[in-house]
């Protein structure tokens, strides 16, 4: 189950860094720009990206931590895998719900986030920054504008059951 359908249930029941890459972001309005001065791009199902360079950090975002409770176990797939855009790279458990987590571009996973092993709970307390789940080594940087910007995300949550 992703975790888009686990959060909607739940609701309801209680780069190759390319000279364009900029135009990809700011083309869909201003950008939400991290501490390092880089846009976090979003996708429907509550998973976010940050591109620096060639690669992207994923994580989730604080709308679906919030939806999913207290996290007891986090799963990333391995350094190394190849990961399809939508296909999956990991899954979090909660005292809720488990739900798995799909990659919001193709690439390669190049670097887990160690301390979700023993700070599962990280995700709650920093979902969109400390609580990283993964890096991906970007293989198709046009799937970039498959996102949504800031205002677009939230907009989104805010139709959502």
């Amino acid at each position: 189950m992703s975790l888009f359908h686990t959060i909607s249930s739940k609701l309801v029941s209680s780069s190759l860094l390319v000279p364009n890459y900029k135009s990809v972001i700011t083309r869909f309005g201003t950008p939400l720009l991290n501490s390092r001065g880089y846009s976090k791009l979003y996708t429907k199902d509550h998973e976010w990206i940050v591109v620096e360079d060639n690669s992207g950090t994923v994580g989730i975002t604080e709308y679906a931590q919030k939806a999913l409770g207290d996290v007891v176990y986090v799963e990333v797939r391995d350094v190394g895998t190849i990961v399809e855009n939508h296909g999956l790279c990991g899954a979090i458990e909660s005292v809720k719900a488990a739900s798995d987590i799909y990659a919001p571009v193709s690439g390669e996973i190049i670097e887990i986030n160690k301390r979700l092993e023993k700070e599962p709970g990280l995700i709650n307390k920093s979902p969109e920054d400390e609580g990283w789940l993964c890096k991906i080594k970007l293989s198709k940087t046009s799937e970039l504008e498959e996102l949504l910007n800031e205002k677009a995300y939230h907009d989104h949550c805010e139709k959502s059951p």
